[in-house]
């Protein structure tokens, strides 16, 4: 998502414009999912040696779009519902619609446990709302021995209003998880997984206004910027973080029935 593949920037109007497209269009996706309100598409070949990227599709009833854009934000929320999550935090404010942070999941054994840190804006354009991340470095918050470091080449949520108290939510991911896992199957079990994840956000949205009354309902910082108590992180500070220059993990001699029992969310 990087422009020229080296310069951290921040997205603008034309990175989410073109965000929005790829998930709307089905031009070059080819579906591999679509059972119960949910589709899977990627794009690419599944036994490439490239990440494919994988976009989602779910209806969600009973669940307004601004309802999602707040659970998909609410960092307090996810440990409620993203069973997979180790931590998650925002480590500075870039605007008043981005910042950076950290997440880390966890993976079944024999995996090692993976970790981002990524660069994080949003828009809210009437009543559809979009989020998209990429991988960036940061200098206080390096590899750690205990996790691999990921690599968010693009992901985001698309969030459409779907008539009276409704949406349709669009995820797209591009990730390399690094390690030594054979692209395949990755591709694979990307394809796998993503349909639960979907499921738990949507289940997530449905409970999330009963949580948020008893949880500062008034706390939204990513839509009242005042409210913003983070430090502010200067570009200048940040580098792209590109997957090749990352340590590759020997995890070899995993079975690949072990690799359908993940299913993390970026």
């Amino acid at each position: 998502m990087s422009r020229g593949g080296e310069m951290v920037y921040i997205p603008d109007d034309s990175d989410f414009t073109s965000f929005r497209d790829q998930c709307e269009s089905l031009e070059g996706w080819h579906c591999r999912y679509n059972k119960a309100g949910v589709t899977v598409w990627s794009q690419g070949q599944e036994e490439s040696c490239t990440v494919q990227k994988i976009k989602t599709r779910i209806s969600c009833k009973d669940v307004p779009a601004e309802t999602l854009y707040d659970v998909l934000h609410d960092t307090r929320y996810r440990s409620k519902w993203d069973s997979n999550m180790i931590e998650t935090y925002d480590i500075g404010r870039l605007t008043v619609n981005a910042d950076v942070g950290y997440y880390s999941w966890k993976c079944p054994s024999p995996l090692k446990n993976r970790d981002f840190v990524t660069l994080r804006s949003w828009l809210p354009l009437g009543n559809d709302y979009m989020i998209i991340n990429y991988s960036v470095k940061h200098p206080k918050y390096p590899p750690r021995k205990d996790f691999v470091r990921a690599v968010s080449l693009q992901t985001g949520y698309l969030i459409k209003a779907n008539g009276d108290g409704a949406c349709i939510l669009y995820y797209l991911t591009q990730v390399d998880p690094r390690g030594s896992l054979p692209k395949w199957v990755v591709n694979r079990v990307s394809q796998f997984v993503a349909p639960k994840a979907m499921k738990k956000i949507y289940k997530a949205g449905l409970k999330y206004p009963e949580w948020k009354r008893r949880h500062d309902p008034g706390y939204k910082p990513w839509v009242y910027p005042e409210q913003n108590t983070l430090p502010s992180v200067s570009l200048a500070e940040l580098s792209v973080q590109h997957a090749e220059s990352l340590e590759n993990i020997d995890e070899t001699g995993l079975p690949e029935e072990h690799l359908s029992t993940s299913d993390h969310e970026a």
